[in-house]
């Protein structure tokens, strides 16, 4: 083994995996400095705040396979001690560098344009021409520079990098190409040295945007899904094992709950997990039943699939779809379709990312600054028996892992102090994929 070091190589890393699934994997050991992502090798490379916590980490996962998509990663300790921008060059094919770059762009849910790229990429000097096209290994495009150093600047920089937050990864190799063609100035392709070329009759894009919804949600394999893109780049490799994709039935009959401790607040809780929750109805005449009204039919397939049989408040829950459509407003129907606590409002792919059954461990988010282990403890200790819990801090921001005793007192924690106040703050508690801290 390597001598040990701030920096921790991962193996085995796929094109479905993200660069928040690798977070999620490391940040319980301590803050999260620098990551790159090497796609070209299946690789990744991260850098721990310090080197105790890169100890910690390997020392865990010494124990435990760490798996991401029901892939396994492997990992070790990185000869370098540090990273910088340099590293992200190791990821060379051993392709000789070129003016032009070949551009491959993952987790697309957001349009990238002609625009969009050369914003990004002419920092680094002059771009002469950009040519878009969609191809099976997703949305790609052809960008040259008027010199090969510009090219390897970018490529240096740019390459694993995100275009918007969470989203929109660059793949960059070099082009084998000599010289583009470009024979339009549209929002596909730009010839920037000569701009008197025609724009071509306007079509549709090639690229999946805000206004090609349908079109994307056909060529994912999930037809009639508004939300397609976001549901494409979570499960870009395949659906989870039991979801098919295809249901158009939004609403839940969920039975067998707890009547004397269930509200519409706390099922919306639990349900807003795995969509957007529009309306919520207790039967007042079977006080165990309830209809849950989801964003749209994958949503509502998720919930069913990963709530059927989960215990809380001692009942084993039944979640089936119902024969009603939708629910009807109505006195007794509470209405959460304007609520700012629908997750997937924002963030879509990195909630359906954490779809999951119920799990023993709980992850607080948006706590206090000043937050001590104690005051979430007190927070959340009436529901159960807390094992452990770690306090840490990601991207500037305070979080924490909570491992209950069991998963119905995790559940029981997260239908009743999600959206609660600690200290002032507004907390979001999900369930953690992660089996010990």
């Amino acid at each position: 083994m390597a001598e040990p070091s701030k920096v921790i190589h991962v193996r085995n890393v796929g094109h479905e995996i993200s660069e928040n699934d690798l977070l999620q994997l490391f940040q319980p050991f301590g803050v999260i400095t620098k990551l790159v992502m090497l796609r070209a090798k299946n690789q990744a490379l991260l850098q721990m705040q310090d080197v105790p916590s890169a100890v910690t980490a390997l020392q865990f996962y010494t124990n435990v396979q760490p798996s991401i998509r029901g892939r396994n990663v492997y990992i070790q300790f990185s000869s370098h001690q540090e990273l910088t921008t340099m590293d992200q060059n190791t990821q060379g094919r051993g392709d000789e560098p070129n003016r032009i770059l070949l551009v491959t762009i993952h987790h697309m849910l957001y349009p990238i344009t002609v625009e969009v790229l050369h914003q990004v990429f002419s920092p680094h000097g002059f771009v002469e021409k950009i040519v878009t096209f969609q191809k099976s290994a997703g949305f790609q495009a052809l960008i040259q520079y008027q010199l090969h150093q510009s090219a390897i600047s970018a490529r240096n920089s740019l390459q694993g990098r995100n275009i918007y937050d969470g989203c929109c990864q660059l793949d960059i190799q070099f082009s084998n190409l000599d010289e583009l063609q470009v024979n339009y100035n549209n929002e596909r392709s730009r010839d920037f040295t000569n701009p008197s070329l025609p724009s071509e009759q306007k079509g549709r894009s090639s690229q999946p945007g805000y206004g090609d919804g349908e079109m994307y949600a056909h060529a994912a394999g999930f037809p009639q899904m508004g939300n397609a893109a976001a549901i494409a780049a979570a499960f870009g490799n395949g659906l989870p094992p039991g979801i098919t994709g295809t249901n158009d039935r939004c609403t839940v009959l969920v039975s067998n709950l707890n009547s004397d401790r269930i509200d519409e607040d706390k099922l919306f809780n639990l349900f807003s997990i795995y969509g957007n929750i529009v309306r919520i109805k207790l039967l007042r005449n079977k006080p165990d039943h309830a209809l849950v009204q989801m964003g749209d039919g994958f949503q509502a397939e998720l919930a069913v699939h990963f709530l059927k049989g989960a215990m809380l408040f001692g009942k084993h829950l039944e979640v089936n779809f119902s024969k009603h459509p939708n629910i009807t407003t109505g006195a007794d129907t509470h209405e959460y379709s304007n609520s700012n606590l629908n997750r997937f409002n924002r963030n879509a792919a990195k909630n359906y990312r954490y779809c999951c059954s119920p799990t023993k461990m709980i992850h607080v988010s948006t706590l206090p600054q000043d937050v001590t282990e104690e005051e979430i403890v007190t927070h959340l200790d009436e529901h159960g028996t807390i094992v452990s819990t770690k306090l840490f801090e990601m991207n500037g921001k305070k979080q924490a892992l909570i491992l209950f005793e069991n998963e119905e007192q995790a559940t029981e924690a997260l239908v009743c102090k999600h959206a609660t106040s600690l200290g002032g703050a507004t907390i979001r508690i999900s369930f953690s994929q992660l089996q010990t801290i």
